[in-house]
């Protein structure tokens, strides 16, 4: 590591992790990145990732979109996905001859696991020539039973460019009813929900005016409509950042995951994030420990059945032709 990295590196860490950790991290972030340059691998992180791997040990980093987009891009060998088990899926469709690896098999998605390839094929039959638009927060087998797939920042270009009258959106209902409000497409939907996204209620919005009345509120989709409706913006983790870049606010409340306000901060040391906090406890699973252990001993490797990886990686690359 060059001299300028290294006290990059050490100026990050003094900002978000308490002195007593700092030799002990900084020496196993210093061997993650030896393990790159050795195994020519990429690190693609999620916004939702704990500061000290989101501003430490990434190359990538950004919302599903994005990290879908780079990772088909990546020039590397080994991919380690410090996200959730779907966007290993996804990464791997993507780039079939590399290794993909998840630091732990069971970091998970509740929206994920609410819905199965056969509910899909039951609205199907329920629902005969209704295209499927299926959120990327899905195993590969329920893309695969799927036509086209969609997330937080592209499902209202996704639904209109299909050029139809009606869609089945699974599995986030919120998502489907909050895109159904800026639409003229008929919007079917299934009752799946983030479990940190869904426990966030229009009291709390309310609550949140009477204690921070100068501040912006900016909510996830993925938050019931009548909480997107009370907020003063709504829009997918990239579009939350580039609010920050583009409007300048003072204060700022994000009613999303709860590190999306700490990597964040981070970046902007002159806006006062107010945190109303849910943390996934998926994402909570990868650690720099698990994601050094990854690169050491190839743990844990992703693949996708072959017989569901061809459907499903044309899911995924309908939405990026978009």
């Amino acid at each position: 590591m060059h001299a300028n990295q290294a006290q990059l590196l050490t100026d990050k860490i003094e900002k978000i992790v308490p002195r007593s950790e700092r030799m002990s991290l900084t020496r196993k972030i210093q061997r993650i990145n030896q393990l790159k340059q050795e195994r020519n691998a990429v690190i693609l992180v999620h916004n939702y990732q704990m500061p000290k791997i989101f501003h430490t040990v990434s190359d990538i980093v950004g919302d599903s979109l994005a990290l879908a987009r780079e990772a088909e891009k990546v020039d590397a060998d080994v991919i380690v996905m410090a996200g959730v088990h779907f966007m290993a899926e996804t990464a791997k469709l993507l780039n079939p001859n590399k290794t993909v690896l998840i630091p732990d098999t069971e970091a998970g998605c509740s929206l994920a696991e609410s819905i199965t390839p056969q509910d899909v094929l039951t609205l199907r039959n329920k629902y005969p020539g209704v295209p499927v638009i299926t959120y990327v927060n899905t195993s590969a087998a329920v893309k695969a039973v799927s036509d086209i797939c969609c997330t937080s920042g592209n499902a209202k270009k996704v639904v209109e460019a299909l050029g139809v009258p009606r869609v089945i959106m699974i599995p986030d209902e919120y998502l489907a009813q909050n895109i159904a409000q800026q639409t003229n497409v008929e919007i079917l939907t299934w009752k799946g929900h983030c479990q940190v996204h869904e426990l966030i209620a229009p009291e709390d919005v309310e609550q949140m005016r009477q204690d921070h009345p100068n501040a912006a509120i900016l909510a996830h989709p993925e938050c019931p409509p009548e909480v997107t409706a009370a907020a003063d913006f709504s829009g997918s983790t990239a579009e939350m950042s580039d609010f920050m870049d583009q409007k300048r606010a003072q204060n700022v409340i994000l009613l999303t995951e709860c590190s999306m306000s700490d990597n964040l901060a981070i970046n902007h040391p002159d806006i006062n994030f107010i945190r109303l906090c849910n943390l996934c406890p998926h994402m909570q699973r990868i650690t720099i420990d698990n994601i050094l252990d990854a690169l050491e001993n190839n743990r844990y490797e992703v693949n996708v059945d072959p017989s569901i990886a061809e459907p499903a990686r044309l899911s995924i690359k309908r939405m990026l032709e978009i």
